[in-house]
């Protein structure tokens, strides 16, 4: 399910690596599969493995038996379509972080989103933020749905509801992070939140450019 294992020790992987959320959200990973993820992620220094609410507790475990627990665990809540009913997200998000989650990427409610009704994103975000445990939210917006004038409106709802970090993607939509995305993010939240650039992120010289432009945080499946 990796592309290459190959660690990437260089003179910039120190601070590339350390920004990466090593990701496998496939529905069909095993335990095994959820090992090797880890054993990479730590070889490179990454920051985090992301993985599905399923896997939290393994991963968490496995991280912290025999990888000194060096590795943050972060999974996804509401995933991949963001059309739960909020206290389905809520719960989830209170059980994954109640397995080890030490974050949690929520995807919002897309079609609430595309209907104006960003108010119910803010309020969804923040009764999760609410419940999180001071362990840091993420919103992931799926920017490949809107025009700009509707991520604009997202954004400033991600902010008024309090969370961490605003994210592009889950991998599973039409379209993925891209420069002109993070610097439309960038320039809207004006540092009152992080960006976490997701989807389609196959180098490190993609990822650099996007941490350039504003990303703090790099969700990616190939090892860069």
């Amino acid at each position: 399910m990796f592309d290459n294992v190959q660690s990437k020790n260089n003179s910039n992987a120190i601070n590339v690596n350390s920004m990466v959320d090593f990701t496998l959200l496939d529905a069909r990973a095993t335990n095994a599969d959820i090992e090797k993820l880890c054993d990479i992620a730590y070889k490179n220094q990454y920051y985090s493995v992301c993985v599905n609410p399923i896997n939290v507790s393994y991963a968490k475990g496995y991280i912290l038996q025999n990888l000194g627990g060096e590795l943050k665990v972060v999974t996804v809540i509401g995933f991949p379509l963001g059309a739960n009913l909020t206290q389905i997200k809520v719960d989830e998000a209170v059980l994954a972080i109640k397995d080890g989650a030490d974050e949690v990427d929520v995807v919002i409610n897309i079609g609430k989103a595309k209907s104006g009704n960003y108010r119910f994103i803010q309020e969804e975000l923040a009764s999760i933020k609410k419940l999180a445990k001071k362990r840091i939210v993420k919103a992931i917006i799926e920017t490949c749905y809107f025009d700009e004038n509707e991520l604009l409106s997202i954004c400033s709802a991600c902010v008024k509801s309090k969370i961490d970090y605003i994210k592009t993607s889950t991998g599973f939509g039409t379209g993925g992070a891209t420069e002109h995305i993070i610097s439309l993010i960038h320039r809207e939240v004006a540092g009152k939140c992080k960006i976490k650039a997701s989807g389609g992120i196959r180098t490190r010289e993609q990822a650099v450019n996007l941490i350039n432009l504003g990303a703090n945080r790099i969700g990616t499946s190939h090892v860069i």
